[in-house]
């Protein structure tokens, strides 16, 4: 059995993505307490020193196919920390970044949205190739990494900028998100209280919350174990979550 430093459990639990761990989110994990286990170099790379193999950054170029046309979807799952990686993996994706969308106040900072007041979600952004992926299975990937019954939460993260919601950017993206709510609604006895609206500007997040995965794995596997969330996809979906 693993015997872990007292200094390193307490900091495991406080990893989150609700309002109250501020301090887990701003990296304050020192290399002491890791143990030695991964090496700490700078408040947003402080976990890992390697991404993994398949991340964003590692794909080939003829994936990325410079120069090709590409699309943007806006999506909220919960926590974007968690809301990355299934997008990150996908052929045809260009790109991901964690943001806030769907709020009232102008660049907003995560402080500001985690405390509830300016109306955001907390959310991600895929520019995408259309000629590789279809906005129909970035969607089908959506549905299937958020609880579709949770209202103003998700999993272990509580409150307004955690709800779940669709973004669509023109009529096409519109009409496909209804036609996959539907979809969903049809498979389901429960009501399905996840928003479809209209895109409104998307705000990068902090540098620090961007491919949190790949720059802080410990803390990212044990936060994602810890709020329940694969338990309850697998719950809702079955052999088909997070896919």
């Amino acid at each position: 059995m693993l015997r872990l430093p007292v200094p390193l459990v307490i900091s495991f639990l406080l990893v989150g993505c609700d309002p109250g761990n501020v301090d887990a989110r701003t990296e304050k994990m020192t290399s002491e307490e890791v143990h030695g286990s991964v090496t700490t170099s700078s408040a947003t790379a402080d976990d890992a020193t390697t991404a993994p193999a398949d991340s964003a950054s590692a794909r080939s170029a003829a994936d990325l196919r410079p120069g090709a046309p590409t699309d943007t979807a806006i999506f909220a799952g919960g926590c974007f920390w968690c809301m990355e990686p299934p997008y990150d993996k996908l052929d045809g994706v260009r790109s991901t970044t964690s943001g806030y969308t769907a709020g009232s106040v102008v660049n907003p900072a995560y402080e500001q949205v985690s405390a509830g007041g300016t109306g955001h979600t907390e959310a991600i952004q895929v520019v995408f190739d259309p000629a590789r992926v279809t906005y129909d299975r970035l969607l089908s990937v959506f549905w299937r990494n958020i609880d579709p019954f949770a209202t103003n939460r998700q999993f272990c993260d509580n409150g307004s900028q955690y709800r779940s919601g669709i973004y669509p950017r023109n009529a096409t993206q519109k009409a496909a998100a209804d036609a996959s709510l539907r979809a969903v609604a049809a498979r389901f006895r429960q009501p399905i209280v996840t928003e479809i609206v209209a895109a409104t500007p998307f705000y990068a997040a902090e540098e620090y919350h961007q491919d949190y995965y790949m720059k802080n794995p410990l803390r990212y596997k044990f936060y994602r174990s810890r709020c329940g969330r694969d338990a309850r996809l697998e719950e809702i979906w079955g052999s088909a979550a997070g896919r």
